[in-house]
């Protein structure tokens, strides 16, 4: 295949900042097919990491403070099952190491490592990894697992029930004689698409997002008790959910999962993730949220799930499946942010369908039909229909005297208000959500236990939401936020009070001391002790 060489990752994990410099300066990485790995001195930061950016390959040592090579390499295989795990460790806890990661690891060494010995393996692992790949990318396999994957009376039942064409009482026999067991648990629709950009030479994005659907199985599948199938372009994946709660972590889920095929198949994967139904004939409502949370990616950006429930509470699902497919164009330009494009969609709209009229009569129908939509729409998205429309039978009056180009005129009025107070409702929407989350950090920081998912489960968004609104709002991680507080906080004790170190760790969150430690020198430069005499000094 053609193109540019795509490089595997790597993390290299140990405390020994002489150790991983040793190993990376004496291996030849990208003749190895790897890029110059990433580095962490212990195995909290490698799990940051690894959650940032998911690699392909993970070298460990096994003794480390606060989080040591076992349980690092616990946590990596529950995140990602099929990331390749090299531990290396000194004699005394080799053997001991060999048995406890003997489903985890990839390989074990025995310190001290050896360049000739670790370049073999990492070429081993990258001919493994080849394979995997040539596997997913093969042009031949991917086409005939897209034929095989669903039978096509079941693809054909499945886009049957989103298009509305199944009556309720008809979709469970038909599913019995699709031999399909649709369970009677709340369900959710998502809607995952492969963007085009970026893809190797000679793979069409019909190949990788094949690739990506099998992926999507093997990853979610299983957990969601998922059907997947093909439609309009995108896999769309219908996830059954124990209660109604669990939408918060199909999202998280879908969200890990794009970071998956971005890190295992070079693909831009964005889920649009719609809301939960009672049961499967209400689907076709979910699927609609979830493809109207998707046209959200020009605004939250590619790459991440996208829940309609989050970004658009008050938006109902199945606003725009019996409207025209234009006005469907311009009510999602309307969510979007280029003005010129909305005024484009709107006077194509206008010219094709005025001039489609045969009569006067057909013509002003079409007028009302339109006013009503845009009505609709604004009630839909609980905003002011008299603030934009002002008196109604003075309206109707109003464009039922309009020609084309001052019905366009109107129109581009309207739509044009209704997206400046969208965009408004958004910004306040998302300043509301950052300030509650700030306040609760502000008030629980001290807490050890406050972690992003606590934080998730205590606002009641999905992981990806949470982080994307909290960066955007205050231009930092929730980590980099949660940390530079601490510090701040752990600052004002040192210099007030005569506290122990570890007393001031406890109260500004940090259970482990050495820890504290650790994070504050790498924050200042120097550890508490020398921080407070250094402050005192300059008094």
């Amino acid at each position: 295949m053609g193109g540019k060489t795509m490089l595997y990752s790597c993390m290299l994990v140990d405390d020994e900042e002489d150790v991983i410099s040793a190993i990376r300066q004496t291996i030849d990485w990208e003749s190895l097919g790897f890029s110059v790995p990433r580095e962490a001195h212990n195995g909290i930061e490698a799990l940051e990491f690894a959650e940032e950016s998911a690699p392909d390959v993970v070298l460990t040592d096994i003794k480390m403070p606060y989080m040591d090579g076992l349980e690092l390499a616990h946590k990596l295989k529950e995140l990602y099952p099929n990331i390749r795990i090299i531990v290396f460790s000194g004699f005394d806890e080799f053997e001991y190491a060999r048995e406890a990661l003997r489903l985890e690891a990839e390989e074990y060494m025995l310190k001290p490592v050896h360049a000739a010995e670790l370049s073999k393996l990492f070429l081993r692992i990258r001919e493994s990894l080849d394979t995997e790949r040539a596997e997913r990318q093969n042009r031949e396999q991917l086409q005939a697992y897209y034929e095989k994957s669903l039978p096509r009376l079941q693809e054909s039942f499945f886009v049957s029930l989103l298009d509305g064409k199944i009556p309720e009482e008809e979709i469970a026999r038909q599913a019995e004689d699709y031999q399909l067991e649709l369970g009677a648990s709340p369900c959710a629709a998502a809607v995952i698409h492969t963007g085009s950009a970026g893809l190797p030479d000679g793979v069409s994005v019909v190949m990788i997002a094949a690739s990506v659907r099998r992926l999507a199985e093997e990853s979610l599948g299983q957990r969601f008790h998922a059907r997947f199938f093909g439609y309009l372009g995108n896999t769309v994946m219908l996830a059954e959910l124990g209660e109604t709660e669990q939408l918060r972590f199909l999202t998280d889920a879908c969200d890990r999962f794009c970071r998956l095929a971005a890190a295992k198949l070079g693909a831009t994967v964005t889920i649009g993730v719609g809301k939960v139904c009672a049961a499967f004939h209400e689907l076709r409502d979910s699927y609609t949220g979830a493809r109207n949370a998707l046209s959200y990616r020009m605004i939250y950006g590619t790459g991440k799930a996208i829940s309609i429930s989050e970004i658009a509470p008050q938006e109902k699902n199945g606003t725009d499946l019996s409207e025209r497919e234009s006005m469907q164009d311009i009510f999602r330009k309307m969510r979007m942010e280029k003005e010129e494009e909305l005024s484009a969609a709107i006077a194509r709209y206008i010219a094709e369908n005025a001039a489609a009229q045969a009569s006067v009569q057909e013509y002003r129908f079409f007028v009302m039909e339109t006013a009503g939509e845009l009505y609709r729409f604004a009630k839909d998205n609980a905003l002011s229909a008299e603030e934009i429309f002002g008196d109604n039978d003075a309206m109707y009056r109003i464009l039922q005297q309009l020609e084309p180009g001052e019905l366009t005129r109107w129109m581009d009025e309207v739509c044009r208000k209704m997206r400046e107070m969208i965009q408004h409702k958004r910004a306040d929407s998302a300043r509301s959500f950052a300030a509650r989350a700030i306040d609760y950090v502000n008030e629980h920081y001290a807490e050890g236990e406050l972690t992003v998912d606590a934080m998730c489960s205590h606002l009641n968004v999905s992981a990806a939401y949470f982080s994307t609104i909290f960066k955007r709002e205050t231009g930092k991680t929730f980590v980099q936020y949660l940390t530079d507080l601490r510090m701040e906080k752990a600052v004002e004790l040192l210099l007030s009070t005569s506290e122990k170190t570890y007393m001031i760790a406890r109260k500004v969150g940090y259970a482990d001391p050495n820890y504290f430690s650790y994070v504050f020198k790498k924050q200042f430069g120097m550890s508490p002790s020398k921080y407070k005499d250094s402050r005192g000094s300059e008094a």
